[in-house]
């Protein structure tokens, strides 16, 4: 997926340009709003990270301009959090809404939500998986190992699910969590590991297909 990254200050971008290419995003940046208007007149991004406060064009008026030809999802960062700014931004059509200083972490966190929401994974024409005796059927909610179906929580299905659907991708923990659990989730993080646990138990000889990525997170291997 392809992100504007638009902010006058560099460090900033650079920062989120960072772990969003982490996160296996395509970046472009901007560094003000009349550049992101051109962009977005020009281009296609699945989301915008705007901030508010810029020169020639505010995050606002470059918003209200590019609403005029586009409805992709927008995330505004601001130095103020006002109630009024964050109603102004909200009645613009915005997603989201942060305020600086944030966490990159959970910046990346709510980008993952609001795609999520906008950008729904399954693929009507991929209703289901097969991978030698693995089978996952995503629209019956039924998953089989070499024929036998298995009895699997909602939370197991929800993460196997989103495993498969993004397999041979890299996924972080704070990702999986953010997009399988909610970006605001408060749980342990061995919330995650317990059910990853558990799904290599039901799968079997299929458990390997899981695989634990040291320091960053699991990825699902077709």
């Amino acid at each position: 997926m392809k992100l504007l990254i638009v902010d006058d200050e560099t460090k900033i971008r650079t920062m989120i340009k960072k772990y969003a290419e982490f996160d296996g995003y395509e970046v472009e940046e901007a560094s003000d709003g009349m550049q992101a208007v051109s962009l977005c007149l020009l281009n296609h991004y699945d989301l915008v990270i705007m901030d508010v406060m810029m020169p020639e064009l505010d995050g606002f008026s470059a918003v209200r301009e590019i609403r005029k030809k586009s409805r992709v999802p927008v995330l505004m960062l601001s130095a103020r959090g006002e109630e009024y700014d964050k109603i102004h931004g909200f009645e613009l059509g915005v997603d989201d809404y942060v305020v600086k200083p944030f966490s990159p972490k959970e910046l990346m966190m709510r980008v993952g939500a609001i795609l999520s929401r906008t950008h729904p994974k399954e693929d009507v024409n991929e209703n289901v998986f097969v991978s030698d005796g693995l089978k996952v059927d995503f629209a019956a909610r039924i998953v089989t190992v070499d024929g036998q179906p298995l009895d699997l929580s909602p939370k197991e299905y929800e993460l196997l699910f989103y495993l498969v659907r993004n397999r041979n991708l890299a996924l972080s923990r704070e990702k999986l969590i953010c997009d399988v659990w909610g970006y605001d989730f408060y749980g342990d993080d061995r919330t995650l590991d317990t059910h990853i646990k558990l799904l290599r138990r039901s799968l079997g000889d299929y458990a390997s297909r899981i695989v634990t990525l040291r320091g960053v997170g699991y990825r699902f291997d077709a």
